[in-house]
């Protein structure tokens, strides 16, 4: 019963095997897949009459949008923690007004 187990569970890691290292072989694309931007925004515009033009801020150079990200991710880390008894721990008073502020 253990050797039948055993040998299922190894037939199961074998196909997930072959599945994980095939995938990437069908998954090769003769040419670029077009995006949203070129597929809908742009044949809607050219509908409307207006032409495509270069955005604000253009991230695709570099690692722009790694930065940009990693920006987001630190002030929201450091709101995060500034604010940690807020969010997380329960102090137990309840609110209450005086003179129209809440404290």
């Amino acid at each position: 019963m253990k050797v039948q187990n055993t040998m299922r569970h190894l037939q199961r890691f074998l196909i997930v095997l072959g599945l994980i290292t095939l995938f990437p072989l069908l998954s090769i694309a003769s040419e670029k897949w077009p995006g949203v931007d070129e597929t809908v925004i742009e044949k809607i515009a050219q509908e409307h009459g207006r032409e495509a033009k270069e955005p604000l801020i253009n991230t695709d150079q570099g690692d722009l949008l790694l930065f940009l990200f990693l920006m987001a991710g630190a002030i929201g880390g450091f709101v995060a923690g500034y604010n940690w008894r807020v969010l997380l721990q329960d102090r137990g008073e309840p609110l209450t007004r005086r003179n129209g502020a809440i404290r």
